[in-house]
């Protein structure tokens, strides 16, 4: 198993300094998780710290195990106690994980859980009906503001752009404008017209795609490979892109290498992460 780039108390020390200086400071927790500070407030993107899907498929004929080793405790992570927003773009467990967002929910009680309005009653079930009262409900170009931040959903296509029986998308991304930062976190995506289209009204600093692909072979929906995302970046006109949904589980990764090659023929610009490393935006 691969070593996270710092974890545990080294991570949150690192957490804790960008806190307390004001910085503006992006990590990658693993997976499609993103940890945000800024002027010491954080928020936390599709967040995934706990071991729930390894144990859930350990004697099944598709494994999930991890090749990279946890970043933080969902516990550890709450003790930092000044996160504003979480978010789910979909039910998937890598994306919306009871293990780790009750914790980081009930530790910081002033947060919001960000979630598709066709999940709330999946959501309510996963985690518990208390949870009704701090959820942000979105859609598809539908914004909600707060007082430090104002998030948007832009609907993705995991592999499709999937409805309830009202309309409403059970799979987003989101646009969370927020202290001068506008960033984009797909969740999971194809490539998806409708989702470029409402991007292009924003001037998107960072973005954040997954890059593990559509392999059918996989048995898991699908997602933009190293290419696409590269591409998506450039046709957004993000500032600067980020790659993740790689270098968690063994069946359903992929080399960041063609995302690499792509930006630099595209002249896109890009970061690659390790898990647990930090990145400071401005």
């Amino acid at each position: 198993m691969k070593s996270a780039f710092q974890k545990d108390d080294a991570f949150i020390a690192d957490v804790q300094r960008a806190i307390a200086s004001g910085a503006s400071r992006l990590w990658w927790l693993g997976q499609s998780g993103f940890l945000i500070v800024q002027k010491g407030q954080a928020i936390a993107l599709d967040p995934y710290l706990s071991d729930s899907l390894t144990t859930k498929y350990a004697n099944t004929d598709k494994p999930h195990v991890r090749t990279t080793e946890r970043v933080v405790a969902p516990e550890a992570l709450a003790s930092i106690g000044c996160i504003q927003l979480v978010t789910s773009s979909h039910n998937h467990t890598d994306h919306l994980d009871a293990e780790t967002l009750e914790p980081l929910l009930l530790k910081n009680p002033s947060a919001r859980l960000a979630i598709p309005a066709a999940n709330r009653d999946f959501v309510g079930e996963r985690i518990g009906h208390w949870i009704a009262a701090r959820l942000i409900q979105l859609d598809h170009e539908k914004t909600h503001v707060e007082k430090d931040f104002a998030i948007t959903g832009i609907a993705s296509a995991h592999p499709n752009a999937e409805r309830d029986k009202t309309g409403q998308h059970r799979f987003l991304g989101y646009v969370i404008q927020w202290l001068g930062l506008t960033i984009y976190h797909s969740g999971d995506s194809m490539w998806h017209e409708p989702a470029i289209s409402a991007l292009r009204h924003f001037k998107i600093d960072v973005a954040l795609l997954p890059i593990n692909g559509d392999r059918p072979e996989r048995r898991v929906a699908g997602n933009l490979d190293g290419p696409q995302a590269a591409r998506m970046a450039r046709t957004i006109a993000a500032r600067i892109v980020i790659p993740c949904h790689y270098d968690l589980f063994e069946f359903n990764t992929a080399s960041p290498d063609t995302f690499v090659a792509e930006c630099q023929r595209l002249k896109q610009r890009f970061h690659i992460l390790q898990n647990g490393e930090g990145l400071n935006l401005v």
